[in-house]
């Protein structure tokens, strides 16, 4: 067998109808009754199909063959020689019982329509043309136009157009008439090469975007009866259309295809007008055939190395004109939007040529420039490279810091370009910003060459580009300001009103919230080292509910991670007072806000997070304790005491079962003693349960206290809570002065353990000890309530 002649390309339409390479083999027929195709790369089978008596499969092209397998599902195998194409159809043909000369094996006419067809005699089934004359035109338009309806008589008729040269003849009138400008005559070859069109037959194609024929065929077009006067589309295809060859090309077969498929497209986009939902699958082979010249365009254009150095070689030259650079930059986007019709391998080949030929290094040139249209176009280009293999854009980024400097970074230039988006919907922007995305994200990281590149990457882009990122956001999140005459801490709500300032701020805490949930080390670093959530929960006032909205996410994917580090974070800098304050504001008003608030508080009962709880409910229970609407803050305080009754219990066992073990050492150590031992256990028991008795007591009395002391409502029954701007206050801040409960603790119980309410573990351990100093070194004073407005 012949490799070459039975080697295929497979495709399948897709739901917007683009044809989609599913690779490249060589087809067989299994026991004559199926169609096989087996990669050439690795033996894999692309394509099994059983050849079916009733299914309709079309010859398109001399190489193509085209069929549908369910209701929306179409093949084509592309063939790379005429031989094997015609080789196959013969098989096909053979298994249906169906002539070869034929371009189509089936007609899903219904059954009585096929059975009258079968009953007419064989002479009649021959389309007899009218003779191409001016005064048969009419005629002619009505033959073309009945015939759409079945595909077995669409056949007959191509095939009797495409054999007798009568499309040709028919041109000629063309010219004819306009010249005579008889108007009548004009409007009916419009209908009949419109009609042409819609047979949807690839040999009628083949003559009629023939170079001597399709201006011709655009001028049939332009005398459409509904327009009062012609459209002048041959005008702007010759005059206004220009074709710039950025770099001069010698292959003249090349240039026709061009020529052609720029030509054929403009038909198709402009010219024809946009199919009913009867008339959708009328033109499929016209996008076929488009579909399979940019292919050839692009594997030619890629034989011939000397174009693309060439072209590289212009674009990175200084001395380049900025027009002819823009032009250059324009070709490679249309360059690579041609690309992805090619077939993966193919396709991969394509795109490391353009690495090695440097396509990264001259998009940091053009990426420079002030030109909005060669931004764009660059911008097109990067998002192609970023789609195709992330990796080999982080390992070029990632080799930069050793050449350049941070502000020249390639992915640096691309946030800022993302940051200063004119576009008042930032369009650039969210699109900057989704290939940002695509390339900090892990997902895409795991390819087993690459173990370290993960580490690596994130490692480079905290440390390079993260600051850049997150500008915008700490230059517009407010700083304290301190009345030190009053020795009071107000935030400055410096937030931004400017919309679209807004909406940057919106996309760059959308990108940091994917960093907290696919991001570990290098995001919590950043947060804790930038005290960033405290500079973005700022944004709670802004009067952009959205951007509101956006911090609140932020802080819920944090605490979603259910991570005590975080936790504690939140707890010591009072991150939940602007949440909070944000609840109370909002009022009785049913929201977005609200909504997204009572999630935050639900989740954290729900998942029982019990020292944000403890938290919770230690700092905000009066304020909260009027809400009555849901269950959640209810929950939450059940939830507390709970477990507070439960730590409570797991203490007293403690101190029983270390007093048994007592006891039952000293039993076996004195066995002379038992009678000694027995009574000193029941005096020990006694003054116990004493002792537990008492303990408990003190222990209501001061939290009773304590809970009187906690918040203190406005004259106005509202609560408000001071929200300080960094870390350092709380962490600065002394332990709040004791009284007669905390200073006479049982011995057993740990100091401070009766004033903190968060959980409590049951035994200590040496690092237990070191943290809880640490915590009773960093616990604040209670905050005091801010006046309600």
């Amino acid at each position: 067998m012949n490799d070459t002649r039975r080697r295929v390309k497979v495709y399948t339409l897709n739901e917007d109808r683009q044809w989609e390479d599913r690779g490249t083999g060589h087809v067989d027929t299994l026991k004559g009754t199926s169609l096989s195709v087996t990669a050439e790369t690795d033996g894999s089978v692309l394509l099994e199909s059983k050849i079916n008596t009733n299914t309709a499969y079309q010859k398109q092209q001399d190489t193509l063959i085209v069929w549908s397998e369910a209701e929306n599902y179409d093949l084509a195998l592309s063939f790379q020689e005429k031989a094997g194409c015609d080789e196959i159809w013969e098989k096909i043909c053979q298994v249906q019982g169906k002539d070869p000369s034929m371009e189509i094996t089936q007609d899903p006419m219904d059954e009585s329509e096929e059975e009258r067809f079968e009953e007419m005699p064989e002479s009649s089934h021959l389309v007899e043309l009218p003779p191409c004359e001016p005064s048969r035109l009419e005629e002619i338009a009505e033959l073309v136009t009945s015939v759409l309806s079945s595909p077995i008589r669409r056949e007959k008729l191509a095939l009797a157009l495409a054999s007798s040269g009568y499309v040709k003849k028919l041109l000629q009138l063309f010219r004819t008439y306009e010249d005579s400008e008889h108007r009548e005559a004009l409007h009916h070859l419009y209908e009949i090469v419109r009609g042409l069109l819609f047979l949807n037959k690839a040999t009628l194609f083949e003559v009629m975007f023939s170079d001597d024929c399709i201006m011709d065929v655009v001028g049939c077009l332009e005398y459409d009866p509904a327009m009062v006067q012609p459209k002048k589309h041959r005008e702007f295809l010759t005059k206004t259309a220009k074709f710039k060859e950025v770099i001069p090309i010698t292959d003249s077969e090349l240039l026709q295809k061009i020529h052609q498929t720029y030509r054929v497209q403009y038909i198709q986009d402009i010219i024809l007008p946009t199919p009913s939902v009867f008339e959708e699958n009328f033109l499929s082979t016209l996008s076929s055939f488009i579909f399979f010249n940019k292919v050839e365009i692009v594997s030619m254009l890629q034989e011939d190395e000397k174009i693309l150095t060439e072209v590289f070689a212009q674009l990175t030259d200084e001395s380049t004109e900025e027009n002819k650079r823009r032009e250059l930059v324009n070709f490679f986007k249309e360059f690579c939007a041609f690309s992805q019709t090619l077939q993966p391998q193919n396709r991969d080949a394509f795109f490391k040529t353009l690495a090695n030929l440097g396509i990264l290094p001259a998009l940091e040139i053009v990426m420079g420039m002030e030109d909005v249209q060669v931004k764009g176009a660059a911008t097109d280009i990067f998002s192609y490279l970023v789609e195709f293999s992330p990796s080999m854009v982080r390992e070029f980024v990632m080799q930069e810091p050793q050449q350049a400097d941070d502000d020249v970074l390639l992915i640096n230039g691309v946030i800022k370009q993302m940051i200063c988006d004119s576009d008042p919907e930032l369009g650039g922007a969210v699109q900057l910003m989704g290939l940002l995305r695509t390339l900090i994200d892990p997902e895409n990281m795991l390819a087993p060459a690459n173990k370290t590149e993960k580490s690596e990457f994130l490692t480079f882009f905290y440390k390079y580009c993260m600051q850049v990122l997150t500008a915008p956001l700490l230059a517009n999140t407010a700083d304290e300001i301190t009345d030190l005459s009053e020795g009071s801490t107000k935030v400055n709500p410096v937030c931004p009103d400017n919309f679209q300032a807004a909406q940057l701020l919106a996309l760059i805490l959308e990108l940091l919230t994917f960093c907290v949930e696919h991001h570990t080390y290098h995001i919590k670093n950043f947060i804790m080292t930038k005290d960033l959530l405290r500079r973005v929960l700022t944004l709670m006032n802004s009067k952009h509910t959205f951007l509101a909205l956006c911090a609140l996410r932020f802080m819920r994917r944090i605490i979603g991670l259910k991570d005590e580090y975080y936790n504690r974070y939140i707890m010591k800098g009072k991150l939940f007072d602007p949440v909070i304050n944000a609840l109370l504001d909002n009022g009785t008003r049913y929201n977005l806000l609200n909504s997204a608030i009572i999630e935050l508080f639900e989740f954290i009962k729900v998942e029982d997070i019990k020292s944000l709880t403890a938290h919770i409910v230690d700092n905000f229970d009066k304020a909260l304790e009027s809400i009555e609407y849901v269950q959640t803050f209810k929950g939450l305080k059940g939830r507390y005491e709970q477990e507070k009754e439960r730590q409570s219990r797991g203490l007293n066992r403690y101190r029983r079962d270390a007093r048994s073990f007592e006891d039952d050492e000293d039993m076996w150590l004195n066995e002379d003693e038992e009678e000694v031992e027995e009574t000193d256990a029941g005096s020990d028991k006694s003054n116990t349960d004493y002792g537990k008795f008492m303990e408990n007591e003190k222990v209501k009395e001061c939290q009773d206290k304590d809970k009187e002391s906690h918040a203190k409502r406005t004259p106005t029954g509202s609560f408000k809570f001071a929200f300080s701007q960094s870390t350092g206050a709380a962490n600065s801040s002394k332990p709040p002065p004791s009284d007669s409960c905390s200073s006479s603790k049982p011995p057993a119980v740990p100091s401070g353990h009766t004033a903190r309410t968060g959980p409590m573990g049951l035994v200590d351990y040496p690092d237990d000890e070191d943290e809880e100093e640490h915590d009773e070194e960093e616990q604040s004073p209670r905050k005091r309530p801010r006046l309600g407005s």
